[in-house]
């Protein structure tokens, strides 16, 4: 299946009273680019979520943002220093029994005095974490994908068309090929009529120049090869495999016997029919460089 470097997805879950959302988007990029945000204490999850990814997707630029809210965990605890609260506790009766004045020291003047209180947070079970974190990032994966091949299949179904195209105008240029080579031989044979007037005019060498000719200008073989690549382009977009880069490689190809076949031909209708394939051939390249 096709798929696209471009996409979006997401799921939410939870790990224990933690709420976890993680978002993928990915846009187009030679090899595979991830990069993990992802809140700071928990870094050590960066790798695992990476490999994952990696197991999953095949190039492109990813981005994976995981948020973590914590709001509703009751991992907070807050504790008494309790030799710290003796300590003032005495010192108060000191000052009431010194001065004469009243000890009405309580609970809540107590727990204002420095390091009284403590809070305390409880260390999460980064290895529960990262399993929850796992099973979310793959629900998100299976969206993201999910929109991947539906672009993947839009891509296809546009290259393809365009394959028709170019196999048509490879049509048009070996139709064109040989009435060239004729309309040369006509050309030729008017000129000599032209310069020997009622010379008699030599058929073999008529016959000769216009092999030469055709020889120089003759597209048999590019087209072949031409025909060869949309039929290789074909089966690469059925396949189940990323295929990218073959595209890639194979766009190459087009392009070359598409060159070739404009660097021979001299007649200004073929001329104009070589500019349109490298034209369709450029709209495939570009809808190429989307493909996984």
């Amino acid at each position: 299946m096709i798929r696209s470097m471009t996409g979006y997805g997401s799921a939410k879950g939870t790990s224990g009273k933690l709420e976890i959302t993680i978002e993928l988007r990915s846009v187009n990029n030679r090899f595979l680019d991830c990069s993990v945000r992802i809140p700071r204490v928990y870094t050590a999850l960066e790798d695992g979520i990476k490999s994952q990814i990696q197991k999953n997707v095949s190039r492109g630029k990813v981005d994976v943002f995981v948020t973590i809210d914590s709001s509703k965990a009751d991992d907070i605890s807050i504790s008494v220093n309790e030799s710290v609260a003796d300590a003032y506790m005495n010192a108060l009766k000191e000052i009431s029994m010194k001065y004469g004045i009243p000890n009405d020291a309580t609970s809540i003047t107590l727990s204002k005095f420095q390091d009284v209180l403590f809070v305390t947070k409880k260390e999460a079970d980064v290895e529960q974490l990262g399993k929850d974190i796992s099973d979310i990032l793959q629900n998100a994966i299976e969206d993201f994908n999910s929109m991947r091949l539906r672009e993947g299949e839009k891509l296809k179904n546009d290259v393809l068309g365009k394959a028709g195209e170019v196999e048509a105008l490879v049509r048009i240029c070996e139709e064109r090929s040989p009435q060239t080579i004729s309309e040369y031989r006509e050309r030729l044979y008017k000129k000599m009529t032209e310069i020997l007037e009622s010379t008699s005019i030599d058929e073999a060498r008529i016959l000769t120049e216009a092999a030469i000719f055709a020889d120089k200008v003759t597209v048999d073989e590019e087209t072949v090869r031409l025909r060869s690549h949309v039929e290789q382009l074909r089966n690469l977009m059925e396949s189940d495999e990323p295929v990218g880069r073959k595209l890639d490689f194979l766009i190459q190809e087009f392009n070359r016997e598409a060159n070739t076949i404009g660097s021979k031909c001299n007649d200004i209708e073929m001329s104009h029919t070589v500019v349109e394939l490298k034209s369709v051939i450029e709209k495939i390249r570009e809808q190429v460089q989307n493909i996984e």
